[in-house]
């Protein structure tokens, strides 16, 4: 029987082959949409949806990150598959038509540019302090969401402490309110092309 992380990970790649097989399909490539991985997702995210208190803190952080990219994919690929079916049904002439695939186009580029913020939205977790030594559970819960993206990345976390982050936020944010004299530092943990980033931004 396979484990909650292998459940999550096949959850993962499953979304990441949707994505693949949506694209060939808007392109021209595929007859069909990919409803036979759809369902295999419905499945998993039904059945930890109602199990949720049966995984750890990581896992749920992975489960609602690939829940939150899975919906606004879904999202994004009922509106093109309208626009396709719309594109495909319709026939339309002269300035009207111009006016109208012009709209579309807008629409098609309106939708995609959501895809792209849904992306970046799905792998980034925030976080603000100012005093980092009181704000023990915000720095706790930035320690997490930093050690589950390197692992949802294949990175190593052996040499990760809790101690030495902790440490490293608190000297961060002293030498920012420092040198640019702001009250706050928020930090981002974010994927960027499968590599984890650790951004500290000065807040005012």
């Amino acid at each position: 029987m396979a484990t909650i992380d292998e459940e999550l990970g096949a959850l993962e790649r499953d979304i990441r082959q949707l994505k693949i097989e949506y694209d060939q399909f808007f392109g021209g490539g595929r007859k069909r949409p990919p409803n036979e991985i759809e369902w295999r997702i419905e499945l998993i995210v039904k059945k930890y949806g109602e199990r949720a208190g049966e995984m750890k803190y990581g896992q749920r952080f992975r489960y609602n990150n690939l829940t939150q990219t899975y919906a606004k994919y879904k999202d994004i690929f009922r509106k093109r598959t309208r626009q396709k079916e719309e594109g495909t049904v319709q026939r339309h002439f002269g300035a009207a038509a111009k006016a109208i695939e012009a709209e579309r186009a807008q629409r098609l580029a309106e939708a995609n540019a959501r895809y792209a913020t849904a992306v970046a939205d799905a792998s980034t977790f925030r976080m603000t302090c100012s005093e980092p030594e009181r704000e023990t559970e915000k720095v706790e819960k930035l320690f997490r969401a930093f050690v589950e993206a390197k692992k949802a990345a294949g990175e190593d976390v052996a040499r990760l402490t809790h101690a030495g982050f902790a440490e490293f936020v608190r000297k961060k944010t002293k030498d920012l309110q420092r040198q640019k004299n702001c009250s706050e530092v928020e930090y981002v943990v974010e994927i960027v092309d499968n590599q984890v980033k650790l951004k500290a931004l000065v807040k005012a």
